[in-house]
């Protein structure tokens, strides 16, 4: 902002020694500092304001898309049955029908069966291993 160089900066301070005299100059400089810091304060509350006005409009402008946007969106899906994005309703998924117990106890075991894990080939004739610890007596 000020372009002050080493020539200026002295020719400043040999004025500044010169008008208000060696005696005086700690508190001259106190009274600048106190001013300065005054003036930085008021630049910086003033940015502030600045910046949350800014700050308010832009969220004020993101509202009324949003506003904008759910109109449309509500115009195109008054119910809200239909489903996103225009698919066809075949596309729907079936509403879940239950099972008798013993279907589901069948489809749970097949289940199980494709989860558990195959062996190697090198390791088929091992005993396979329990997936419980066995039920007996415990050592006390």
């Amino acid at each position: 902002m000020f372009d002050i160089g080493a020539s200026e900066l002295l020719m400043i301070v040999i004025v500044a020694i010169v008008v208000i005299g060696p005696k005086d100059m700690p508190r001259a400089l106190r009274s600048a500092g106190r001013w300065i810091g005054k003036v930085r304060r008021m630049s910086n509350h003033f940015r502030a304001g600045v910046d949350e006005m800014i700050r308010q409009a832009e969220i004020e402008d993101m509202e009324a898309k949003w506003a904008e946007r759910n109109k449309q969106i509500m115009a195109k899906y008054p119910t809200g049955d239909e489903p996103a994005g225009g698919a066809p309703d075949d596309l729907l998924p079936p509403q879940m029908e239950p099972l008798d117990p013993a279907e589901a106890d069948a489809r749970a075991e097949a289940a199980i069966a494709r989860a558990a894990p195959a062996k190697a080939p090198e390791h088929e004739s091992e005993p396979p291993l329990p997936l419980a610890p066995p039920a007996g007596p415990k050592d006390a």
